[in-house]
């Protein structure tokens, strides 16, 4: 399985290409991490990630795209441009007819280190070890779009395959797309 993992962020966006199989070992195809300045018009950042994350979907063709859910944080501001960017992740997906799940941060970190409250650090080094790199990936951004795509991978290509064995395995399913049942 090929994944295409997003970290969504309107100044860093992280994108991680992972190709693995549940229960085993998986290999790291591509990381970047995707950055729009600051001092830009929204619209600007936005259309930038739109076409960066459109063309590593042509690129890479995966066969799924995991996008870290966003969730409630103190500052608003970072809350809103978070969700925008992980809009525009969810779109690239779904515009190349790309299966789409979210997957909270604890989500993601449990998958990875084994508990919901790892922090940066931990996720950071399991991914590294995982991936048998040579070095962590940089920034945190990079490392955590990694995480995604192998959370996917362990978690929601069992999961899919499991719902399909049952008769539930339609691509557009609630869970696939972020939704509840």
């Amino acid at each position: 399985m090929l994944v295409l993992g997003v970290d969504p962020g309107l100044t860093r966006c992280g994108v991680g290409v992972v190709s693995g199989r549940p229960g085993g070992a998986c290999e790291i195809v591509a990381v970047e991490v995707v950055r729009t300045p600051s001092d830009a018009e929204l619209p600007a950042r936005l259309l930038t990630l739109d076409e960066r994350l459109g063309a590593l979907v042509r690129e890479h063709r995966p066969e799924a795209v995991a996008v870290e859910r966003v969730f409630s944080q103190h500052n608003t501001q970072t809350v809103i441009g978070t969700a925008q960017a992980s809009a525009v992740a969810i779109l690239a997906g779904a515009r190349a007819g790309v299966p789409v799940t979210t997957y909270t941060p604890s989500e993601v970190k449990a998958a990875v280190t084994g508990s919901g409250t790892a922090d940066k650090a931990q996720v950071t080094t399991m991914v590294t070890r995982l991936l048998r790199l040579a070095e962590a990936p940089r920034p945190a951004d990079a490392a955590d779009a990694l995480a995604l795509a192998i959370c996917h991978i362990w978690r929601g290509g069992a999961q899919a395959r499991l719902a399909a064995a049952l008769g539930g395995g339609r691509r557009g399913s609630a869970r696939a797309w972020g939704g509840r049942r």
